[in-house]
């Protein structure tokens, strides 16, 4: 696997989630098969095969939070520059179309969450403005068309 650049709040929280899906859903989990079990043949066991479904996922989860953090890098905010868009910025936008203004912080695409105003860098949107800077305007291609943003501020 690639390395992963996470934040440092998105490495602990990778961790808590981690640490939660161990030690606390794995039993609750186990417990549920258990009840299931007793309710009698497994073959028609409806509740029996969703707990075994459900296990089957949070053991998923937990395999891949532990393979990005064996292989996280964490992005240190302290003396980096903020000349240009980078992973780890926060960037102000502003849509030249609507003039509308936007706030994004550009994260990797394990930490993404559009609702918090986090983009990957590996999105579209991400991907086209790495590397501009302040001032500059940017044409981004996105399957419903092309959006144009000019680029207001850059910060960590």
């Amino acid at each position: 696997m690639k390395k992963v650049y996470l934040t440092q709040k998105g490495y602990e929280e990778m961790i808590k989630e981690l640490e939660y899906l161990k030690k606390t859903r794995r039993r609750e989990i186990s417990a549920e098969i258990g009840k299931a079990r007793e309710l009698g043949d497994l073959r028609e066991n409806a509740e029996y095969h969703a707990a075994k479904e459900q296990q089957a996922h949070i053991e998923k989860r937990i395999a891949e939070l532990e393979n990005t953090l064996a292989h996280a890098t964490i992005i240190e905010n302290a003396g980096l520059k903020t000349d240009e868009v980078a992973i780890g910025v926060i960037v102000r936008l502003k849509d030249a179309s609507s003039g509308e203004e936007m706030t994004y912080s550009l994260v990797s695409a394990e930490e993404a969450d559009i609702a918090d105003n986090k983009i990957s860098v590996t999105s579209p949107v991400g991907a086209a403005l790495m590397g501009h800077k302040k001032g500059e305007t940017v044409d981004i291609k996105v399957p419903a068309g092309t959006l144009k943003y000019k680029i207001l501020k850059i910060s960590r």
